[in-house]
């Protein structure tokens, strides 16, 4: 039955953008997360990219994960000399996160959610109807 595929896309396109909230969140958790050492890297921000992938059981193409790497922006450099992680020059490597783009990717991740959340409730108060019509 077409609704039983709908229910599984949908499902899938929730769970990858379940997904893409983990790692906006671990972005966010990690802003501010430096080296500890003299010239160490800082938490490098992390990125998800989507692609479509044949679903041979259902017979369609579902959203998958495809690949969660990491982002190879530069650090951007503070002046903080007292910091332990600071270079010579009193410079301190930052995570290359933006919590302005972090915001923005979860306000998209949440209505993509949103957006499967509906047909997967619309396609069940379908199902529930037709359930209904055939007693």
């Amino acid at each position: 039955m077409d609704l039983d595929r709908a229910l599984d896309i949908s499902a899938r396109g929730m769970d990858v953008q379940s997904t893409r909230l983990r790692v906006i969140a671990e972005n966010l958790a990690n802003q501010q997360s430096m080296g500890s050492t003299p010239g160490a890297n800082p938490y490098r921000r992390k990125t998800i990219s989507f692609a479509n992938t044949m679903d041979r059981q259902l017979g369609v193409d579902t959203v998958s994960v495809k690949q969660i790497g990491s982002d190879s922006a530069e650090f951007p450099l503070k002046f903080d000399p007292s910091n332990p992680a600071a270079d010579a020059k009193g410079y301190v490597k930052t995570p290359n996160v933006n919590s302005f783009v972090e915001v923005m990717d979860m306000r998209d991740a949440q209505q993509s959610y949103n957006a499967n959340l509906q047909v997967l409730s619309t396609t069940r108060g379908m199902l529930t109807r037709t359930i209904e019509m055939l007693k």
